[in-house]
């Protein structure tokens, strides 16, 4: 669905994304990750043919965003940071009006917008002021423009933010529904959503795509592993007999690193809870040798780790961090005053330079005149 090449983007003199080279293939959702400043919304922009590249190639089901940006818009749905609404119009007529504005015919108009207005649940209020909805179905407005027109690519910036626990779980289901029809790259800062709601993460750092892959992937590749979570059960034993007798289990399985006893997450008796920690996923292994001797498996799931991946991947984590952020910032402000003498050497000179040109052309009057 897109393929990027050698990707550059420039403001002026100052290289906002570049090198960038990538691939994503058609019905994947993927999330982009990076720090503020790393260049995930200009990105985002350049796929959406809001920005044209400075240079490199970028590819959108076959057509190139420069040749044809018109023919590429038709087939993206774009939803910015800011969601691009009108608030004195009601849903549906917005949503009929970014219908006609992305070319749906008038036949058709009525039924995009409802369809739209089904996949993001907006219905009960389609007749409401979009002035007068909450944030949250003021996102879900914003994703039914981006989808009105069945877009293949859908692009989202920061979706989920400022939603509250209830409606970020809604909208990950409701973008969960969109992969398979649609192409699906968001960017966000709540990592646990990308971890919950992406088949791939592409991690960008100063404007350079650094790593590409699938949170499993990642571990892999920065050696953690994987983390479970796990309660069993041992009829009639005590919570001691229990925790024993699983860890014993647990520390003879092939990749398991570390058991860790936690308190017991449930009440009962013979009830154990550990935190597993493995080089692969090894979840299938643990709950067979559990459940062959006998112990009773109550809650296994793998814990999210996709923070602290991120953040030792960009380099952020430890006590390191705050150092070179304070270098960083000391190095920009001794750069800015470097820049500021150096401007006012310069309208030193030039003043200087101004004022030795008006003595000569007075000295030059006066001569004129004695000649006179």
């Amino acid at each position: 669905m897109i393929e990027v090449q050698d990707l550059y983007k420039y403001y002026g003199d100052r290289r906002a994304i570049g090198p960038v080279s990538t691939q994503i293939e058609k019905g994947e959702i993927i999330g982009l990750l990076g720090l503020n400043g790393a260049g995930k919304t200009t990105t985002l922009r350049v796929l959406a043919c809001d920005l044209l590249p400075t240079s490199g190639t970028v590819r959108v089901d076959g057509l190139d965003v420069v040749e044809r940006p018109d023919d590429v818009r038709g087939k993206v749905g774009y939803l910015p940071d800011r969601p691009p609404l009108y608030d004195d119009m009601t849903v549906r007529e917005y949503l009929r009006f970014a219908a006609r504005i992305r070319g749906v015919s008038g036949a058709d108009v009525d039924k995009r917008a409802a369809e739209a207005e089904d996949l993001t649940d907006v219905g009960e209020v389609k007749n409401q002021i979009i002035g007068s909805l909450s944030h949250g179905y003021r996102q879900r407005v914003g994703i039914a423009q981006a989808i009105v027109h069945r877009p293949a690519l859908v692009v989202l910036d920061e979706p989920i933010s400022g939603l509250d626990p209830v409606q970020i779980v809604e909208m990950r289901d409701l973008i969960r529904n969109l992969g398979g029809d649609h192409t699906v790259i968001l960017s966000s800062h709540i990592l646990s959503e990308i971890s919950e709601t992406c088949d791939r993460i592409l991690v960008i750092d100063d404007g350079e795509i650094t790593w590409s892959g699938s949170e499993n992937e990642l571990a892999t590749e920065l050696k953690q592993g994987i983390r479970m979570g796990l309660t069993v059960r041992v009829p009639g034993s005590s919570g001691e007999a229990a925790a024993a007798r699983a860890r014993e289990l647990l520390e003879k399985i092939e990749g398991v690193r570390e058991v860790e006893t936690l308190d017991p997450s449930e009440s009962g008796d013979g009830i154990a809870s550990f935190r597993v920690m493995a080089g692969s996923d090894v979840r299938d292994g643990v709950c067979k040798a559990l459940v062959n001797a006998g112990l009773g498996v109550l809650q296994l799931a793998r814990e999210r780790e996709l923070e602290s991946m991120v953040l030792e991947l960009l380099g952020e984590a430890g006590e390191n961090a705050a150092a070179r952020k304070k270098r960083k910032r000391a190095a920009q402000a001794e750069a800015a005053q470097s820049a500021a003498d150096d401007s006012a050497k310069a309208s030193a000179k030039a003043a200087e330079l101004v004022e030795s040109a008006e003595k000569a052309d007075e000295s030059d009057k006066d001569k004129q005149k004695e000649e006179a």
